[in-house]
């Protein structure tokens, strides 16, 4: 057996696949986007190659891909020749994201991942991937508890209720939230629409976003190329969705992740968490053998740095949280770890000028708001906004209130005095907010 490409041609740029590793700070890094269900067999073996050819870090992304890091030039070969023995369905190319458990979801609107399917399977017949930025991405919601309302994309395909049938609402350069509204479709011409938004969008050149064009051109120039395929384009009233008649009833209800969810079959799904986003494989080798003890059939990764296992019933379920919260995995929403978003820093990432996942443990329960900690200005583990980022910088960590990295910061403080800092800044939003 063979790891399955579904998608179009490799793009080479600045993701890393796993024919394509990136160079970092200690060592290979490569990308894996895991197409539904991964066997706990299979996932196990991925671990001990990692370990074999790797440092043995892996981690969850917050878009749910695999990387597995510290690979050299020697053993990247050997590791991609290893996970190609796996029977994984994997992705290059565009990133077509759908929810966690599309398919499987009782509570799902729409099959995302039929969806998905098809149009990787365009976008395979085509070229069209070398002509698209690299973090161009697609995410087809079919709605449920687990969607995707909160990733970011540069296309929408959402599923939302109608009189009685359910359409597709398309948004361009956004989560559901601040994507700007092309109006309905129907779901069969789900895969029709995005091709021709991606075509639009490689007019533009390699170095254009979707958020780009609709800054520079506004969003009238996104109708064109789908018009005749719309069921509506009347835009939405205001920017607030809660007083807009045209999506209540459609608002996107998000749950975390971390807990359980009834399947199709009447199983169940239980969702745990990567501490700040990683973990020793051998810690997801002993993962596996809970997850199969408890009868699960395999792993999903899920958006939010987290993995589920399927196929649980209600007395196995809490046998596999708790042998997970006794391996340090995150069993509770709730958890102040989830709170921090880090990504690999210093001394792992090169261009890292502080050691984002040393401070993470130190910082995690001192506020209660999310802290993105980015090593360098690139803002890797989070492009949106945070209640606080801190970026790394050659003076020191820079706090940005209510931004992202690319926002200018309030005070630059060294990496001793951090957590005390954040402390601070908890202390005073406390005091804005009455609470104190």
């Amino acid at each position: 057996m063979s790891v399955r490409a579904i998608a179009a041609p490799q793009r080479r740029g600045t993701c890393p696949g796993l024919s394509d590793p990136m160079p970092t700070g200690d060592g290979l890094l490569v990308r894996l986007r895991p197409l539904g269900t991964v066997p706990l067999d299979a996932f196990a073996q991925l671990c001990a190659a990692a370990r074999r050819h790797g440092n043995g870090v892996i981690e969850i992304t917050s878009r749910g891909s695999i990387q597995v890091r510290g690979l050299s030039a020697a053993s990247a070969p050997r590791f991609t020749a290893g996970i190609a023995a796996l029977n994984i369905a994997a992705a290059d190319g565009v990133p077509i994201l759908c929810n966690p458990l599309a398919g499987l979801a009782a509570d799902e609107l729409f099959d995302a991942a039929t969806l998905a399917e098809e149009l990787r399977h365009a976008l395979a017949q085509t070229s069209l991937a070398q002509k698209l930025n690299a973090k161009i991405s697609v995410v087809i919601d079919g709605g449920g508890a687990l969607n995707l309302a909160t990733v970011p994309a540069d296309i929408r395909l959402s599923a939302e209720k109608t009189v009685g049938d359910i359409a597709l609402r398309v948004g361009i350069g956004g989560d559901n939230a601040s994507a700007a509204d092309l109006g309905l479709i129907a779901p069969a011409h789900g895969a029709e629409v995005a091709m021709r938004l991606l075509e639009f969008m490689a007019q533009h050149g390699r170095k254009t976003r979707a958020r780009d064009i609709v800054a520079a051109e506004g969003i009238g120039e996104f109708y064109k190329p789908i018009s005749d395929l719309l069921l509506s384009s009347r835009p939405r009233e205001s920017g607030n969705q809660k007083s807009d008649s045209r999506v209540r009833g459609n608002e996107r209800k998000t749950s975390s992740p971390i807990g359980r969810f009834r399947l199709h079959d009447g199983s169940l799904a239980c969702g745990i968490g990567l501490a700040f986003g990683h973990a020793d494989a051998t810690i997801l080798e002993q993962l596996a053998d809970a997850a199969n003890a408890a009868g699960a059939s395999g792993f999903r990764t899920a958006s939010g740095r987290a993995l589920l296992a399927l196929g649980l019933a209600p007395n196995t379920a809490a046998a596999f949280v708790a042998a997970a919260e006794q391996l340090g995995f995150i069993i509770r929403a709730d958890d102040p770890r989830r709170a921090i978003v880090a990504c690999a820093g210093a001394p792992v990432c090169a261009s890292a000028y502080i050691a984002s996942r040393e401070l993470a443990p130190r910082i995690a329960g001192r506020a209660a708001f999310t802290v993105h900690i980015s090593g360098c200005a690139k803002g890797c583990a989070q492009a949106a906004p945070a209640a606080l980022t801190v970026v790394g910088t050659p003076e020191g960590c820079a706090l940005i209130a209510n931004g992202s990295v690319r926002d200018a910061p309030f005070a630059v403080v060294t990496s001793d005095a951090l957590p005390a800092a954040i402390a601070n800044v908890a202390r005073q939003a406390a005091r804005e907010a009455g609470h104190v």
